[in-house]
């Protein structure tokens, strides 16, 4: 499918699964992720976004979508993460954005607690996090030191204080993705922490939620080639930052009003329903 479909009432909550040649995993994924989102209070919809996928996974997303309408199939005809999540989010009209791997390594359990405080107004981006204390985690030990030797990284060269930039289970403000995703260059794995990085730069509030991890043993990811890939993202932002390329200060600009608005709406400054985000897909006509 070429465009997004039209869903008639914004939702609460969008859920972006990317996948790639996912024809087996898509139907029980979506499943597990509907119903687990009917027990939320919040109106919802998922979006399938497909990178290339060269197997039965287009049809199979566009199987979904037909059975249950607050799913809609994206197709993009590149691959990249942070490609796919920067064209749903960028025209989503979802309060609250957010995305997780089709193999749903990240217990379901986590969601809840991952969004209400975005929902809320207290955090404007949530990420779960395997280096957590809290955090149950079982992968072999090859990929639990790359991915610890890759955040000590970011620590020691710029000056991150989130512990797992990764973890492919974040959420994040609509309207902090309209500001941020323009500044993030990389369309791909690095695509997390560029925006992480550029958050925390800006002063934005980022709420981490302990997860539960199972490592998917079937999974195509390269994890060498993406550490290296990774390696030189963090040179160019880096130096973007060192330079002043990357516009942190313009960001913030951006981001003032937004805060103005979501402090006079915790003292109750503006009118009924103003920057309200209930369970009903639009405060109004909710009962």
């Amino acid at each position: 499918m070429s465009a997004l479909e039209v869903v008639e009432a914004a939702p609460v909550l969008e859920v972006v699964i990317p996948v790639h040649d996912e024809e087996v995993a898509l139907p029980t994924a979506v499943a597990a992720v509907t119903a687990y989102l009917d027990t939320l209070p919040w109106t919802w919809r998922i979006t399938i976004a497909d990178n290339a996928s060269t197997d039965g996974t287009p049809l199979v997303a566009r199987r979904l979508a037909h059975e249950d309408g607050r799913v809609r199939v994206l197709r993009l005809e590149e691959k990249g993460r942070g490609r796919a999540l920067k064209r749903v989010w960028e025209s989503s009209d979802a309060d609250v954005l957010l995305y997780m791997d089709v193999d749903l390594s990240t217990d379901l359990n986590a969601l809840m607690p991952l969004v209400a405080p975005i929902v809320s107004g207290h955090s404007d981006l949530a990420i779960g996090t395997r280096l957590s204390r809290g955090s149950r985690v079982v992968r072999g030990p090859r990929r639990e030191l790359i991915s610890r030797t890759y955040n000590t990284i970011l620590r020691s060269t710029l000056g991150a204080r989130f512990s797992d930039a990764q973890c492919g289970f974040k959420a994040i403000d609509r309207e902090v993705a309209r500001v941020l995703l323009p500044m993030v260059e990389d369309d791909t794995w690095f695509f997390d922490t560029e925006l992480l990085v550029l958050a925390e730069r800006s002063g934005l509030r980022i709420h981490e939620v302990p997860v539960d991890w199972v490592d998917d043993p079937d999974s195509r990811v390269d994890v060498v080639r993406t550490a290296l890939d990774d390696l030189r993202g963090i040179r160019r932002l880096g130096w973007g930052l060192l330079t002043g390329r990357v516009p942190v200060d313009r960001v913030r600009e951006q981001l003032r009003p937004m805060e103005v608005r979501r402090d006079a709406g915790r003292l109750g400054l503006l009118a009924p329903h103003a920057g309200s985000r209930s369970g009903c897909s639009r405060p109004p006509t909710c009962s």
